[in-house]
């Protein structure tokens, strides 16, 4: 990225597997601290109920997001679960970079190392949130809906890959315990103030 001088706020990426509890994190930290940036993100799924377009996800169909990766208008971008894109809008991020603030990003493995390659070291910060086994992390993923026996696996496939690579190459990892959600979200919100604390 040209002009690295210019970025002198946080880009804290928060990842980890589906169904760790990423969103439920970012929900807590907005209402804690609203002026911190949370841009939103693009993705082709389909809205789940109750979601609406612009509060979460920007919800866009292929063609679009094809076209915003040929433009670079993304700071990245993957391919989820074998079916669907997801990606990071580039322009809010890097102005709030330029302006000193703090912004908070959920992303998958796979966009973290995509974004350590773009945004300098000294402006990023990454928090790996864990689980204690298998087990855990697919009774979550089961209560979020019916979903089929395949869809469940696939999930499982990508969490394994992310647990190995979590350890390896994030800055820091906070466990995510089932129903302790509030130790959870003061272990990412101390995490963050510290790493942050001498932005002015």
């Amino acid at each position: 990225m040209s002009n690295d001088q210019d970025l002198t706020g946080k880009l804290i990426i928060i990842a980890g597997p589906s169904g760790v509890g990423k969103g439920t994190v970012i929900s807590h930290l907005k209402e804690l601290h609203p002026e911190w940036e949370f841009p939103i993100s693009a993705t082709t799924r389909e809205p789940r109920p109750g979601e609406e377009d612009g509060v979460v996800y920007h919800f866009i169909d292929k063609s679009e997001f094809e076209r915003m990766i040929e433009e670079e208008e993304l700071l990245e971008y993957a391919v989820v679960h074998q079916e669907e894109y997801y990606g990071t809008i580039k322009a809010p991020i890097v102005e709030a970079l330029k302006q000193g603030k703090t912004v908070i990003r959920e992303v998958d493995m796979q966009g973290l190392e995509s974004i350590q390659e773009v945004i300098p070291k000294n402006n990023l910060v990454s928090i790996f949130l864990t689980v204690p086994n298998k087990q855990d992390l697919i009774d979550r993923i089961q209560n979020r809906g019916s979903l089929p026996d395949e869809e469940i696996k696939r999930r499982m496939e990508s969490a394994e890959k992310e647990f190995e690579k979590g350890g390896e190459i994030s800055d820091h990892q906070v466990p995510s315990l089932t129903n302790q959600i509030s130790k959870c979200v003061s272990d990412v919100e101390k995490v963050i103030l510290d790493e942050t604390k001498f932005n002015s």
